[in-house]
């Protein structure tokens, strides 16, 4: 029994370990990232300004980097005028009034929060700048010269930030967002592959870990937003490369679409756990249809990182196939549809044919009607 329980022991330290150095490796720059910036945050307090305690530099660096991407100019300017500001206003204040008394303490809170709300700082910025201020009176306060050396190391802190960024994304300040759009594409065709097995082999559980997994799509979605702020905040820092905004604003209209197909394939996966469900077996034609949707879901997303990387060509071909095998689901899809079938059924052909429009829009935004023609033609439907 003490084997056992130590050899299960030795294998959850053994997974948490296993864990714990996946992150390392996929998080190892921005942690070297932000311990640079610190760093040099205080080197050039130290020695351009001459603080002998420098806090503040390495303190707004380390704050700023905190910021998700995307969001580090504005946050940047937030949190270092907030910093700066509490620490200026504590250095007035103890000036004023001297330290240790709760008079000072109400007093640095109360302009600091005032001013901070005035210039429309956010609820970080706010509790930033009231920290920042409260160091200064309870832990480190002034030491009796007005020359705002704690202003002057936030400021330099942020700008060591903001610096270290454009270096980091200098040379291909796109590529986390196209690595992005090839992981969601690639998860939401796997998905409709799952979806397309589940049913051949009427696999109810497995219909059900799919339409779990289609839940979990929207943080993909978002992942997706998140990668096209950071992108445009790395692109308008780097002046060289700011052409390419305009293509970032294609792929940004594009995720609407998406956003639209993630959740009619939500609904397609709940529909395909309510037809595994039933008695008699899903046509095989279905899965043909669902891995053809598959297939041109992979090939929008290699149309769309295609773009992003100025390959105009390739994305023109992979544009045609991801049109080429969304109207054969369709089509496969329509042929199904008549008066005998499920209720079920008819719901995954509808959303087979929400998706592929959608899945198409995204990849020409400016092609809606002829999208919708070419769609509805694959499925026998009238033209309109």
């Amino acid at each position: 029994m003490p084997v056992t329980w130590c050899g299960r022991w030795a294998k959850v330290r053994f997974r948490g370990l296993r864990v714990a150095g996946d992150r390392l490796r996929r998080d190892w720059r921005p942690v070297l990232e932000t311990t640079l910036a610190a760093t040099v945050a205080w080197l050039l307090a130290t020695r351009l300004v001459g603080h002998p305690q420098p806090f503040f530099a390495p303190a707004a660096a380390l704050i700023v980097l905190g910021q998700a991407r995307g969001q580090r100019i504005r946050r940047a300017v937030e949190v270092v005028l907030g910093v700066a500001a509490g620490v200026l206003v504590a250095d007035l204040v103890v000036q004023a009034l001297g330290t240790g008394s709760t008079w000072t303490v109400f007093t640095v809170i109360l302009l600091t929060v005032l001013l901070s709300a005035a210039f429309g700082a956010t609820g970080v910025t706010l509790v930033q700048a009231a920290v920042s201020a409260l160091y200064l009176v309870v832990v480190a306060p002034p030491d009796g010269s007005l020359v705002p050396f704690r202003f002057v190391d936030a400021l330099i802190g942020g700008a060591v930030a903001l610096a270290v960024s454009l270096l980091v994304d200098a040379r291909h300040p796109l590529a986390p967002l196209v690595a992005e759009v090839r992981r969601t594409f690639d998860e939401l065709a796997g998905l409709l592959g799952g979806i397309a097995d589940a049913l051949d082999r009427r696999d109810e559980p497995g219909a059900v870990a799919a339409l779990t997994r289609a839940r979990g799509m929207d943080a993909r979605v978002d992942g997706l937003r998140d990668g096209v702020l950071a992108a445009g905040e790395a692109l308008r820092l780097n002046v060289r490369r700011r052409r390419h905004i305009g293509r970032l604003r294609s792929v940004d209209e594009s995720i609407r679409q998406i956003d639209y197909a993630v959740r009619n394939v939500r609904v397609l996966a709940r529909a395909g756990v309510t037809l595994s469900r039933l008695q008699s077996p899903a046509p095989p034609e279905l899965g043909a249809a669902l891995r053809a949707l598959a297939e041109a879901v992979r090939e929008a997303g290699a149309a769309l990182a295609a773009d992003l990387d100025g390959q105009d060509e390739a994305a023109d071909r992979h544009a045609d196939r991801a049109n080429e095998a969304a109207l054969a689901a369709v089509h496969t899809a329509g042929q199904l549809f008549g008066p005998t079938q499920t209720l079920p059924l008819a719901m995954i052909i509808g959303q087979v044919r929400a998706t592929a429009i959608d899945l198409l829009r995204g990849v020409n935004p400016d092609d809606d009607v002829a999208v919708l023609t070419r769609v509805d033609d694959a499925l026998g439907l009238p033209p309109l």
